[in-house]
């Protein structure tokens, strides 16, 4: 069908629908536009999703990612980066394949449509101008037919009137001639204006405004056929990337079934397992006998002959630590936000024994008690030996630094052999450089190994105690490790499995003053020899407390003194000058800040 033939006469209408044409186009170019940021954005959005979840360095998220399930998380995690990449490819291909390619092809057609439809007008003003011409001329041919007629009936009347001269007559006849003649080359003109006008507008209606409307025709088919292929890039540009989509769906699902809870079970064991054996079982007590009734678990009774007759062997008296509790000054008062606000007159009264069910109840209805220390310690560095850890975590601390001191030195070894090569060349080719500068290196390098070196001696010393490669163990490594154990003698030994709890603080038993059967000065002469309490972290006093119940001890503003053990809940802090000074003070007249080297055991968690 020709568009020229069958719509001859709908110039204006044909005018108005290929302008709708290269609407709908570029219609069709916002709306890949519009899905292309749509895709930018996605990705944008997948690739921030991404990098929000994914491990900080040097963090605990780190540690996590040994578990199966979160390294399969984290492949995830990857996949939908890549994901994202695929977005963005689309993005870019639809923008290169179909958006600025229309944009051009639309510039291109409005030129062509411009030109095709200004030659229509020019065909039609011409036929216009044409027949504005026949008009005149049929009009000049019609006039003058009238004035020949009318100058014709002049002559006429004038030779039929006998009183006209004849001079008259023949003026008239000659006019009627001059119209006559006047009317026929008019006719001429007309007949050949008409003959050309015909021949015009026939090449008007069927050559050149056919042609013209052929040439639309073929833009606006292009147009549609342009549009048609943009489509099916639209498709063939989200086909391509399918595959590579679903090869990332299936590494997703890879990492799904590469989850072993198994693995992950054994990982929780290694990650967290202590060493210690759990507690056995809890002796019997027999209250028949009021006069043997036995003292508290921290306490030592004397025989009449002077000689410490514990109630319960070494083994029984480790296995009642839920039930210790400790003697310690009377609280603070709650409003001691002022140094006169603590009383320093009155001794703290004694405590009663509670019945051991009574203790076993609120030890097995109670959760574990979470020392204000570990706020501090998540803050702060531990000992250097990882003393506060339990022995098998130790170990694998131990190790580890182990391996990365031994990395570092391996580091030094291959820096200072290329120091050495380089100083070579520098020897037999002194254009090269100056031996001399490399030497100051090669010693800066040999005092690091030399450290490297002790550092790592000492860790493989402290892992050697930890997995039992030493015969004996020093005092001072007792003191670092906080792990003390079993001594020859049974007051030792007693003192200090009464001052372990499981969770690795020490703690000390109320006073049984009342049930000892001998006087104070043998307990103390025999609880002198107990070892000292580790320090847990460094204190400054707020202000001067004058210390004067049993107990306690003065301190002035400013001193910096050593904690050997927080405050339990009840206002009081347990703190020692020096070997042989210490005592309690109210925890908020002292500032406490937990060290980086303090040795001594932290508490277990």
């Amino acid at each position: 069908m020709s568009w020229g033939a069958e719509l001859w006469d709908q110039f204006d209408n044909l005018e108005k629908h290929t302008q709708w044409g290269i609407d709908v186009l570029e219609k069709y170019i916002k709306f890949v536009k519009e899905r292309t940021e749509i895709e930018l954005n996605y990705a944008k959005q997948l690739r921030n999703l991404s990098k929000k979840y994914q491990p900080k360095k040097n963090s605990k998220e780190e540690d996590e990612y040994k578990y199966s399930s979160c390294r399969a998380f984290l492949s995830t995690l990857n996949e939908m980066n890549d994901y994202a990449g695929q977005h963005e490819v689309i993005s870019e291909n639809m923008t290169s394949q179909i958006t600025s390619e229309l944009a051009r092809y639309v510039q291109e057609l409005k030129q062509e449509r411009k030109a095709h439809f200004h030659d229509g007008r020019k065909a039609q003003q011409h036929i216009e101008t044409c027949w504005k011409q026949l008009e005149l001329s049929k009009r000049r041919f019609e006039r003058d037919c009238k004035e020949a007629d009318r100058a014709q009936q002049y002559f006429e009347r004038m030779d039929a009137d006998i009183n006209v001269t004849k001079a008259d007559v023949e003026k008239a006849r000659q006019q009627a001639q001059l119209r006559h003649q006047m009317a026929e080359d008019s006719k001429a003109e007309y007949s050949s204006t008409l003959q050309r006008f015909n021949h015009e507008q026939h090449e008007h209606y069927h050559t050149q405004i056919p042609n013209i409307f052929q040439k639309i025709q073929e833009m606006e088919e292009r147009r549609i056929i342009r549009i048609g292929e943009s489509m099916r890039t639209f498709a063939e540009v989200d086909r391509q990337v399918i595959p590579i989509i679903g090869r990332c769906l299936d590494e997703i699902t890879k990492a799904a079934d590469s989850i072993d809870q198994k693995n992950d079970s054994q990982l929780v064991i290694e990650a967290f397992k202590s060493g210690f054996e759990p507690p056995g079982d809890v002796d019997f007590e027999d209250f028949t006998q009021p006069i043997k009734r036995t003292v508290s678990e921290s306490s030592l009774s004397n025989s009449k002959d002077g000689k410490a007759e514990p109630r319960f062997s070494s083994k029984s008296k480790g296995k009642l630590w839920p039930f210790i509790k400790k003697n310690k000054p009377p609280p603070p008062p709650p409003s001691s936000g002022s140094p006169s606000a603590v009383p320093n007159g009155p001794q703290s009264p004694k405590q009663h024994k509670e019945p051991l069910s009574h203790r076993f109840n609120e030890f097995m209805t109670s959760k574990p008690k979470i020392h204000c220390f570990r706020s501090l310690k998540r803050g702060g560095a531990g000992p250097e030996d990882f003393s506060n850890l339990p022995p098998e975590q130790r170990r694998k601390k131990l190790q580890q630094k182990v391996d990365e001191f031994n990395k570092d030195i391996q580091k030094e070894l291959d820096q200072r052999d290329a120091l050495t090569k380089m100083k070579d060349v520098y020897i037999k080719n002194p254009q090269m450089g100056d031996a001399a500068s490399v030497d100051l290196k090669l010693a800066e390098l040999g005092q690091n190994l030399e450290k490297l070196r002790l550092e790592a001696q000492k860790f493989e010393g402290w892992l050697a105690e930890v997995e039992g490669r030493l015969p004996t163990r020093t005092e001072s490594a007792r003191r670092q490790s906080g792990l003390h154990e079993p001594q020859n003698t049974l007051t030792v030994n007693n003192c200090a499995q009464d001052r372990e709890s499981p969770d690795g603080s020490y703690t000390e038993e109320p006073s049984q003053e009342s049930e000892m059967k001998t006087p104070a000065q043998d307990f103390d002469d025999e609880f002198d020899d107990e070892e000292p309490l580790p320090t847990i972290a460094t204190c400054k006093a707020l202000y001067t407390f004058e210390g004067q119940n049993e107990g306690t001890i003065s301190v002035t503003e400013g001193e910096v003194l050593f904690v050997i053990e927080e405050d339990k809940g009840d206002g009081w802090t347990r703190i020692r000058r020096n070997e042989d000074e210490e005592g309690y003070v109210p925890t908020s007249y002292v500032e406490v800040f937990l060290e980086k080297n303090a040795k001594g055991a932290m508490t277990y968690i």
